[in-house]
């Protein structure tokens, strides 16, 4: 099976910035919209299918791969608001809970692979472990962005000034000092979630919320707009990539 993850340029960071915010906000105009119920069953029922439908392929597909990635994101979100709205526990505690599942994810995946690398997810094994981790980063995302906003006051726009100072540590690590590139891109990639959930939590809710007050459906419709527009880039170089990449031998001329 070929790498089933794509190529980490400048676009993959602007895309999954995208589908974060995309999710918070798409979420939260479900969830009020319609029935919450019914709005958490169709966002698994949705997010199931993309993510049964990406790991049944045997290459990267930008298309099946991007759309798994945002889906992840709008049920990701709704878990982790589940949790803290239906449940009850404070933005705190699921932080704290979440961090220690996407800890005990890491450490299983290490211990049965002795990689994390994005690189080498070229196993079913590998990528379960893969889509596990990042369903959860979505999730640890989301309470770490409410706890931010939320508990300690920052508000939506401060948390995201906050996340996006944090999220050039690890760039400037991995650019300047060569720091290790697997620990850094998953710090990243944590980070992104609260980034841009921060941000489009701030456009869409009210002023009354501390926002500017666009509306949720609205930003939603606006950020998924830009995802297409990102993953269609990235599919036309995918696919050009290929055309110029040489052939692959067949059975019988390995044998030969």
């Amino acid at each position: 099976m070929l790498n089933k993850v794509p190529a980490i340029t400048a676009l993959f960071w602007v895309a999954k910035v995208l589908t974060t915010g995309m999710g918070e906000t798409a979420s939260d105009f479900l969830v009020t919209t319609i029935d919450p119920v019914v709005a958490v069953g169709l966002g698994f029922v949705v997010f199931a299918g993309f993510l049964v439908l990406q790991l049944t392929r045997k290459r990267y597909i930008p298309w099946v791969y991007w759309s798994t990635v945002a889906m992840v994101s709008v049920f990701g979100t709704m878990a982790a608001d589940i949790v803290h709205v239906e449940v009850g526990i404070p933005y705190t505690v699921s932080t704290a809970v979440f961090a220690i599942a996407l800890g005990g994810v890491f450490l299983v995946w290490w211990l049965l692979e002795r990689d994390l690398s994005i690189h080498s997810i070229t196993t079913t094994r590998r990528e379960i472990f893969y889509w596990a981790t990042v369903l959860t980063t979505f999730a640890l995302g989301t309470a770490a962005g409410d706890w931010t906003a939320t508990v300690l006051n920052l508000g939506y726009l401060a948390s995201g000034l906050v996340f996006l100072a944090c999220i050039v540590t690890p760039a400037a690590a991995y650019l300047f000092f060569s720091a290790n590139p697997i620990v850094t891109f998953w710090i990243a990639y944590i980070l992104t979630r609260p980034l841009g959930a921060s941000f489009a939590d701030w456009l869409g809710v009210a002023p009354s919320r501390g926002g500017v007050g666009i509306g949720t459906g609205a930003i939603t419709l606006i950020l998924l707009a830009a995802i297409i527009a990102c993953v269609t880039v990235m599919a036309r170089h995918h696919s050009r990539t290929d055309r110029d990449s040489p052939a692959l031998p067949t059975t019988g001329e390995l044998a030969a």
